[in-house]
């Protein structure tokens, strides 16, 4: 009886290993995806971005004259932040997300 008990106590326990690795899976591979999509604002120009994201929901300056235009949406109760830095010349230089999936 015993042995049966912890049978089944130990199977329960691989299963819910095993759905959290494909959680973790998940949660990487759509990272990915993010910042693949992402990157391809790089070197564009800062009107495309605006066109396709809209105006920012902010701006931040930065001390090298470049700005961060931030994009809030939320999602499932969760705010995905993702900022765009944009240079003097007003191309896009660099990108970071956060809670984008």
């Amino acid at each position: 009886m015993k042995k049966l008990f912890f049978g089944i106590l130990y199977t329960l326990f691989l299963i819910s290993l095993s759905g959290c690795q494909t959680v973790s899976k998940k949660i990487e591979d759509t990272t990915v995806q993010e910042e693949k999509e992402l990157s391809k604002w790089l070197n564009k120009p800062e009107e495309g971005l605006k066109s396709f994201y809209g105006q920012p929901d902010k701006i931040e300056f930065l001390k090298t004259r470049n700005r961060n235009y931030v994009y809030i949406t939320e999602k499932y109760k969760i705010k995905c932040v993702r900022k765009f830095e944009v240079n003097p010349r007003n191309i896009v230089v660099g990108f970071s997300s956060k809670n984008c999936f």
